[in-house]
Parts: structure tokens; sequence; C-alpha cells
């Protein structure tokens, strides 16, 4: 099945637009307009308020730092934190499945996890900007 390992530059943007997107989609909400209640939920959680930025911003700009492959592996690092902490703090206590569970969050990490070790691969503006490095397939 070698003919699979000349799609992985399309799995490396299908991955980055997915994890992008639904990340971008949930930060969107929380930088525009539900800030003040996303830094009540954080300090109701015992965190400090200033992480609530922290984390509404990481899924915002991050997402769109993944979706279009710039400093990917810096943001992938970041929204997998975000996501990490998320899962422990507000969705370990209802189980894997169900309302509330960490399904989602866990399959949004593990493809943060994967951006961060392979990259954006080339097709995506981290490739341009350091051609040879940031991201490339072996």
């Amino acid at each position: 099945m070698r003919y699979l390992d000349r799609l992985q530059p399309l799995a490396l943007f299908v991955m980055r637009l997915a994890l992008g997107a639904v990340m971008v989609g949930h930060g969107y909400h929380k930088v525009f307009g539900g800030l003040h209640h996303h830094v009540q939920l954080v300090t109701s959680l015992g965190l400090p308020g200033w992480t609530a930025y922290l984390s509404a911003f990481t899924e915002f700009l991050g997402g769109i730092l993944v979706l279009i492959g710039l400093f990917t592996r810096f943001a992938a690092f970041a929204i997998c934190i975000d996501l990490s902490v998320a899962i422990a703090k507000v969705h370990f206590h209802n189980g894997l499945m169900g309302n509330g569970g960490y399904e989602f969050p866990l399959a949004l990490a593990a493809l943060a996890f994967g951006l961060i070790f392979f990259g954006a691969g080339p097709i995506a503006f981290d490739h341009i900007r350091a051609p040879g490095g940031g991201g490339k397939l072996k």
C-alpha cells in the first residue's frame, strides 16, 4: 500500500482543517461575546481568571493558525494543553461517553498531538515559510 504514503500530505491537511475549524468555532463565541461567562466558568473550577483568556485565545487564534498551517506545532501544543485541562477539569467526571463526556475533547487532543509531532505537512504556510522543515514528512 505504498500509494497511500503519497497521500500523507492530504491526511495532515484534513487533520488540520478538522481541528482548526472546531477550535475556531469553540473559541469564537468565547472571544466575541462570551468571555465574561468563560472567565466565570474557569474561576468556578478553581483556576485563575487569566487562564480563561489564555484558553479562549488559544482556541480561537490557535485554531486559525492550525487551519492555515502557520506555527502549527506551537499552536497544536497549546491546543493540546488547553484540551487536556478541559478534560481534567470539566469532562473527566462525566466519563468517556455520553453527555459532557470527554470523548470529543480527547479526539481533538489526539489530532493536536499528532500535529505536534508530524507538523503541518507540505500543504501549509509552515512549508512555505521554512522549506525542507516545518512539517515535512520523510
